[in-house]
């Protein structure tokens, strides 16, 4: 069979979409395989001609196995009209495309969603699930706008923040006053207005929301709502994809944890031990088979064939697929919390430490939270507000797996301020970077009183690695992460309406604090 390809511009309300299509053969019809994808800013000035023969190429192991691939540029990007505005017009011009395609006469009646990263955020956004998508391959990317923009309150900007600016209208030729240190500016709220040069309300709004429970997150549009929950309930095959220093890692565990018994007993989970892209590229230690393209090989045709009963599962369904860190091994379970632990005193006394907004801490690598992967850490206590803690040095290799939390005792001078913590195992090689964790006073205590001492809880997101005998762990204390989150102010209320920062005194309480390791026995 030789492959074809055309290429059309789909209307959408006055706005032309650029949509190529690859197929099998010029005749019959065939199971389709949908990506609509806005990182196409290389194709803009290319023909259409030369865009359809790259999918005929970039895409022929699904033509080889019989699968049609339908191509679209996201609005406003690449040659696609209209104005791009980060997910604001997915859902309509996702279910236009959609239907489009049961239109042609390629279709056998059978779509297949497929994406990464934001190209799974444009499928999310079309649930519920029409009855003719039969299964979908969704990785590094969550369905809850929150945990895109927001860490128990806090604005990652280390995520969302820079990413958000480099899309908004990227066709249109703004003039963008942006680099990280514009997110030091205050009020925030002037941030869209300063930087774009227009008022972006999709953001703006999304500034004044910073807590999950918020009604904002799962009824409004800028929220995210069509995306809330998209496939706890989607009841089809779902392969997800994630590494434990994605941006997304504990936000896609939630998902995966969220689905209900129908559909998990479809789906499956794949964890690699890297970042975004999947691939030890930046990150400090490469190892053996464990990208999972080495593991299993095209594993986003495999699952799709599987769900067509043409080959086995590449992935065991109802279960979590992940690498070991250090422990040289790719694993099949349910990664549930295991029942043992082992707890860790920080310590005696008490250390206070002077927070300064103005010239927060930073850190290495985004880790599971924002941008960035992992890195080698600095050393420890490497500045007057960053305070440093070993833990005792383990006697024998220990299997760490889940989420490991901590309880920490603090006080501060201010009526409001944050508290910053990060895990990393000491190796011989330097202090490789595990999980990190952030919260504020107001999260626990809207009525603090300066100078009371309180305890603050600390949730890890999952993780599985093995501490070798003579390692330990290394937990850094701080109360900033620049320019991972926007920076506390040490001031009571709506952190994008602040106008003025104090600095604070801050003080953990070491008696009493503590770090607990979850552990499974072998």
């Amino acid at each position: 069979m030789e492959h074809t390809a055309f290429y059309r511009y789909l209307d959408r309300e006055g706005v032309r979409l650029f949509t190529a299509v690859a197929l099998p053969s010029e005749t019959g019809k065939f199971p389709t395989v949908i990506v609509r994808h806005p990182y196409v800013d290389a194709e803009r000035e290319l023909s259409e001609e030369e865009i359809c023969r790259r999918r005929l190429s970039d895409q022929a192991h699904w033509l080889d196995a019989g699968y049609a691939l339908v191509f679209q540029h996201c609005r406003g990007t690449g040659k696609s009209e209209g104005d791009c505005v980060p997910y604001i017009y997915e859902r309509e011009d996702g279910l236009a495309l959609q239907a489009w395609i049961r239109e042609q006469p390629f279709y056998n009646g059978e779509l297949y969603l497929y994406g990464s990263s934001y190209t799974s955020s444009v499928h999310f956004v079309t649930a519920p699930f029409a009855s003719d998508i039969k299964g979908a391959v969704l990785s590094v990317q969550t369905s809850e706008r929150y945990d895109c923009n927001y860490r128990n309150g806090f604005y990652k900007m280390g995520l969302h923040g820079g990413w958000y600016v480099k899309m908004y209208k990227k066709n249109g030729n703004l003039e963008k006053a942006f680099s990280p240190d514009a997110y030091r500016m205050l009020p925030l709220s002037d941030f869209s207005r300063t930087v774009l040069g227009e008022s972006a309300p999709d953001f703006d709004e999304i500034l004044q929301h910073p807590q999950r429970e918020d009604p904002f997150w799962t009824t409004s549009r800028y929220g995210g709502a069509e995306a809330h929950d998209a496939i706890t309930h989607a009841r089809i095959p779902i392969l997800l994809v994630t590494g434990f220093y994605d941006i997304y890692t504990g936000a896609i565990f939630d998902m995966w944890n969220r689905l209900d018994a129908e559909t998990r007993a479809k789906s499956a989970l794949l964890v690699h031990p890297y970042g975004h892209s999947g691939t030890p590229t930046g990150e400090p230690i490469a190892f053996e088979g464990a990208t999972v393209a080495e593991h299993l090989g095209d594993f986003a045709l495999r699952w799709i064939n599987a769900v067509r009963g043409v080959e086995p599962y590449p992935a065991e369904p109802a279960q979590v697929t992940y690498y070991k860190l250090f422990g040289g091994a790719w694993c099949t379970d349910t990664f549930r919390q295991p029942c043992e632990a082992l707890t860790f005193p920080l310590g005696e006394g008490e250390r206070s430490y002077r927070y300064n907004p103005y010239a927060p801490a930073t850190f290495e690598g985004g880790l599971s939270t924002n941008f960035g992967g992992n890195a080698w850490q600095g050393e420890p206590s490497s500045r007057y507000d960053i305070v440093s803690v070993l833990t005792p040095i383990f006697e024998k290799d220990t299997f760490v797996k889940g989420k490991m939390t901590a309880r920490l005792k603090v006080r501060s001078s201010a009526e409001d301020t944050c508290f910053y913590m990060r895990i990393s195992l000491v190796k011989a090689e330097g202090a490789y970077g595990l999980r990190d964790d952030i919260q504020q006073i107001s999260n626990f205590r809207l009525d603090y009183t300066p100078g009371e001492t309180l305890e603050i809880p600390f949730s890890f997101d999952e993780h599985a690695f093995v501490i070798s005998a003579g390692e330990r762990l290394r937990i850094d204390i701080s109360s900033s992460s620049f320019p991972n989150y926007v920076p506390h102010t040490n001031r009571k209320g709506l952190f994008s309406e602040q106008t003025t920062a104090v600095v604070a005194t801050n003080t953990v309480v070491f008696d009493g604090s503590t770090l607990t390791v979850p552990i499974v026995s072998e």
